[in-house]
């Protein structure tokens, strides 16, 4: 193997690399001036070699240091094919892409055995690949979604695309089911859950039929978009107190009626019924609690137990 790269040293005479704090070759190991630089076929030859030292040498010694770092950088080359399947994701540039496959190799490298009998760029890939899918899984949807359902849409989609081959036509819900073994409700929920994956601006223009493709009307989505109407609290609020208010013996119903109905004073619903402004307080403060009482206990009453 001729590599104007790699030059031989020992642990005496050993020159200085500008990556590594002190670099002190190990034993036999070679000195590689630019690790990055070698070729692929080259590196896979090299990598055995690193390997063999490697599993000798002691963990934080600058020897060690050496030969793990000059792994990572002989095999960039693996980060970089596997990113490049990973290029119109539409989220993060390549570069983004790359630096999170490092980690991926990194971990390869700590946890690779030559006893494996395998070729390292082999045993690597998967662990590049899997953390650059973790970090598109983690990061690109717009919205939280379980990993469960995160996997599913992955799955419809492949199941959809062989099956709109095979039918000439785009498969329905229960085809789609049928093909995954799951059930409707979980193809529905699938369906649900990739609505999540992008999200769209609330500036982007809409044309003047609402279909937000642009256009020139001056209005956004965000213009089109409806708000909580605060009526409905009421409407809930007086749905809930209507039975409450039947419970209620007559002279309560009254006292409400008139405080709350006519907006009547306390003391002239106290001169109605011949009694003092503060006994008409009292029961007023007491039928409002029993009512509040009993709003409160329905509000935490579950639905499906409500009459």
């Amino acid at each position: 193997m001729t590599l104007p790269q790699v030059k031989s040293a020992d642990r005496a005479g050993a020159s200085t690399r500008s990556s590594l704090e002190s670099p002190a070759p190990a034993g036999d190991l070679p000195w590689i001036e630019d690790a990055v630089k070698i070729a692929p076929k080259d590196a896979r030859d090299l990598s055995k070699v690193f390997f063999g030292q490697l599993q000798f040498l002691e963990e934080g010694t600058h020897e060690y240091q050496y030969a793990r770092n000059t792994l990572i950088e002989m095999n960039l080359s693996l980060v970089r094919f596997a990113a490049g399947r990973f290029r119109n994701r539409g989220s993060g540039d390549l570069e983004d892409i790359v630096q999170v496959g490092t980690i991926g190799l990194i971990k390869a490298i700590d946890r690779f055995d030559l006893s494996r009998e395998v070729e390292f760029s082999t045993f690597a890939v998967p662990y590049i690949v899997g953390e650059i899918k973790r970090f598109f899984r983690d990061t690109t949807w717009a919205v939280h979604v379980p990993r469960r359902l995160q996997e599913l849409r992955v799955d419809m989609a492949k199941a959809r695309e062989q099956l709109a081959t095979e039918l000439g036509r785009n498969p329905t819900v229960k085809e789609l089911a049928e093909h995954l073994g799951i059930s409707e409700g979980e193809v529905t929920e699938g369906v649900v859950a990739a609505n999540g994956y992008t999200a769209g601006s609330l500036d982007v223009p809409v044309d003047s039929a609402g279909s937000g493709q642009g256009g020139s009307s001056g209005r956004t989505v965000a213009d089109l978009m409806g708000e909580p109407d605060p009526g409905m609290n009421l409407v809930e609020d007086l749905h809930t107190l209507a039975p409450l208010l039947e419970e209620l013996d007559e002279r309560e119903r009254r006292i409400i009626e008139m405080r709350f109905g006519q907006e009547m004073s306390q003391s002239q619903i106290g001169k109605e019924f011949g009694v003092s402004q503060m006994q008409i307080s009292r029961l007023l403060s007491r039928t409002l609690t029993k009512l509040r009482t009993g709003m409160s206990t329905e509000d935490s009453t579950p639905a499906r137990e409500r009459p």
